[in-house]
This record gives C-alpha cells, sequence and structure tokens, in this order.
C-alpha cells in the first residue's frame, strides 16, 4: 500500500500556502525631482541669496538701504548668533537662562576694553572675548549645576541682574553712562562690509551647532532635556555635559556681543537690560526649539522688529497704515514688538509649539531636493537611546 494520504485539509491548505503573495514588496524608490523642479528650486535658492547678500549691498534691489538700514541687519545677524547660543541651553539641555543679556553684555564691553583701553586689534579682542565669556559661563555654572528648572533660572535671573548693577557700572572697563565707542575692524568699515563680516561668524556658528549635534556630547545634550535621570542612568555625566552646554552657550553669546559692540558707534550699560534677556528667549522659543532655520528666521524678525524699523520701513511706508497704529490705537511704533512678541509666544506655545522651524519645514525639505509634503516638520521628541553610540 502506498504512503499514507494526506487528508483533504492538510493538502487544501498547502495549495493556498502556495498561492499567497509575497510578503517582501519591491523596495520605494527614492524621490528625485524632475529638471522643472531642480529649476524651481534653484530659483529659490537664488531668490534667498539675493535677499541675504545683494539686498544690502544695494545690488539689484529696488530698495535703497542706507547705513541706519544696515545697521538694523547687523543687529539681526547678532541677534541670529545670539538666539542659537540659547538655543543650545532651551533647545538642547531644556535649561532656561534669564541672565543672557549678562553674558552679551560681557562680550561686548570685554572686545570694547581690549580695543579701547588696551589697543588691541579686532581678531584677537573677539576671541579673547569668547574665552571670557565661556569662564563666566563655567563659574556660574559650576555653582548652580545642582539646581534645576525655576531655581537655576532665578540664579540665572540674579546673575543678571548682579552684572547689571555691578560689573556694568565699572566706568574703567564700560566707560559708565558715556559709554564706549569701538571702530570696526580694518577693512570692514563700512555698515556694508561689516554686515558681510557678521554673516561670516553667523555661518562659523551654525556649523559648529550642527557640528556639536553630530557628535555623541550633542546627543547627549538632548537627552538631558527629556529626563537627566534616565540619562544619568545610560552613563551620561549629566554635570558634565549641562556645564559643556552652558559654556559653548556662552561663549556664542560672547561672540555675539563683541559683533554687536563693533557694529553701533555706542555701546553703553543700558543696551543690556533684563528686557534684552525676554527678547532672546522670545525669539528664541517662537523661532522653534531645536530647528537652526527657525531659531535664525525668528531671531533676525524679531532684531528687525527693534524700534518698530521693521514695520516702518517695510509695510507702513508701503501699506500706509501707519495711522492706524500710532493715531488710531495710540501705540508707539517702538511698543510694537512688545506687544506682538507675547502674542507670537501664545500663538506658539497653543497652535505651533514647534515655532516657525514647524511651519517652514516643508519648503525647507523641498528647497533641500526632497518631496514637498504639508505634514513634513512634526515635532518629535528626542529619545534617551539616541545618546547609546
Amino acid at each position: 500500500m502506498s504512503a499514507v494520504q494526506a487528508s483533504p485539509g492538510k493538502e487544501a491548505s498547502a495549495e493556498s500556502t502556495l498561492v499567497l503573495p509575497s510578503v517582501v514588496g519591491k523596495p520605494e524608490s527614492r524621490f528625485r525631482p524632475t529638471t522643472a523642479g531642480w529649476f524651481a528650486r534653484g530659483l529659490a535658492w537664488a531668490a534667498l541669496a539675493w535677499f541675504v547678500f545683494a539686498v544690502p549691498g544695494n545690488f539689484l534691489s529696488p530698495f535703497d538701504l542706507h547705513g541706519e538700514d544696515i545697521g538694523h541687519l547687523i543687529t539681526a545677524a547678532v541677534f541670529v548668533i545670539t538666539g542659537l547660543s540659547l538655543n543650545i541651553l532651551i533647545g538642547y539641555t531644556g535649561t532656561i537662562s534669564l541672565g543672557h543679556q549678562a553674558f552679551v553684555g560681557i562680550g561686548a564691553f570685554m572686545a570694547a576694553y581690549m580695543e579701547v583701553d588696551l589697543g588691541i586689534d579686532f581678531w584677537l579682542a573677539v576671541p579673547i572675548a569668547a574665552i571670557v565669556g565661556g569662564m563666566q559661563a563655567a563659574v556660574l555654572g559650576a555653582i548652580s549645576l545642582r539646581l534645576t528648572g525655576l531655581y537655576f533660572a532665578l540664579v540665572t535671573f540674579a546673575y543678571g541682574v548682579f552684572t547689571e548693577e555691578s560689573i556694568f557700572g565699572i566706568i574703567s572697563f564700560t566707560g559708565g553712562d558715556a559709554g564706549k565707542a569701538v571702530t570696526r575692524p580694518m577693512g570692514f568699515q563700512s555698515p556694508t562690509a561689516y554686515y558681510y563680516l557678521c554673516l561670516g561668524f553667523v555661518v562659523v556658528v551654525l556649523w559648529l551647532d550642527w557640528r556639536l549635534t553630530k557628535t555623541k556630547g550633542g546627543r547627549a545634550l538632548q537627552a538631558l532635556r527629556e529626563n537627566p535621570r534616565v540619562a544619568s542612568s545610560y552613563g551620561i555625566n549629566v554635570k558634565a555635559y549641562t556645564l559643556l552646554a552652558f559654556v559653548t552657550s556662552g561663549v556664542f553669546a560672547a561672540v555675539a556681543g563683541a559683533l554687536f559692540a563693533h557694529g553701533k558707534d555706542l555701546i553703553v550699560p543700558q543696551n543690556f537690560g533684563f528686557e534684552l534677556a525676554l527678547s532672546f528667549i522670545l525669539m528664541t522659543v517662537v523661532g522653534g526649539l531645536r530647528n537652526r532655520a527657525g531659531v535664525v528666521i525668528g531671531s533676525a524678525f524679531f532684531a528687525l522688529m527693534e524700534g518698530g524699523w521693521l514695520f516702518k520701513t517695510w509695510l507702513f511706508d508701503t501699506v500706509g497704515v501707519d495711522w492706524l497704529i500710532e493715531d488710531g490705537i495710540g501705540l508707539p511704533l517702538s511698543f510694537v514688538p512688545h506687544v506682538l512678541g507675547p502674542i507670537l509666544l501664545i500663538l506658539t506655545l497653543t497652535t505651533h509649539p514647534g515655532g516657525l522651524g514647524q511651519q517652514i519645514a516643508p519648503i525647507k525639505e523641498w528647497m533641500l531636493g526632497r518631496k514637498f509634503d504639508i505634514h513634513t516638520g512634526k515635532v518629535r521628541d528626542v529619545e534617551v537611546t539616541d545618546v547609546r553610540a
């Protein structure tokens, strides 16, 4: 007798198994823009380059920018560097600083003191100011490392007040109410040339920030924002990395201050009050934490709003609605940023937690050659396992 026959049920099962479709699908092809797509992206990049480089130099531009206008653009570059420095604290580690104006002010007056009183060249004064900024951050961080959250913010606030009331009052260092006048470096005396120099510093800071986040230490900084205790369980030295973030932020802020000092005809202690610290926090959060493009745009926007220049020059003079603000509401143009800033902060916290960076993410990804997706840019929390490298 032949071998035992398989039951009908088993035969049916075998037959159905044979006709099952393959579970391994074809790999998804990588999106590649068409020739027209690349051309459109090239036009977008050219328009961005024209706005950043050509317009300030009045090259192929319908606008006629003068020295005062370029001064606001220089301030925008300084604010961008400051925003990136504050993003390291708030964005990467979740630590808030309410005394960041002190780091910027110390950098500004240190560079001014180096040049005016000691006769040191700009190219040496800026690195010295950066070192001093890192040292003051290291001292303050070493004292307050055991504190977190609100208590750490209060310590930075107290340091900012202490700097305003004491260090900025040293006449031999700051010049007192008379301030200090600093000349721009050789070859960059004109406002336009100095603006391009500040753009160069912005590029360097962006590159350093990018390199920082690509290292194991950078990923450790981001893990601290989630949960320092859990991060510590993975072998991360919480105190050391928090101090690293604080020092790096202090260095960048001091560089911004040094550039600010040379961009102004005169710097006085009143330039670095607590109001400036609040503006720094607003522009960083509204720009988008952990998003460089958003921080850059948010910082530049808040800088151009300073004194109402953005609205008076680009909006009111063109549209002609300045009467509605000043005559109708009775609000001076210089106060518009103080009203608009908190409104933007509330909208950011309630509707777009990722800030401007979240809103421009689809356009940014499209310009980088990826497929346009309106849903791109959702805020994603950093996982602690990201630091395991």
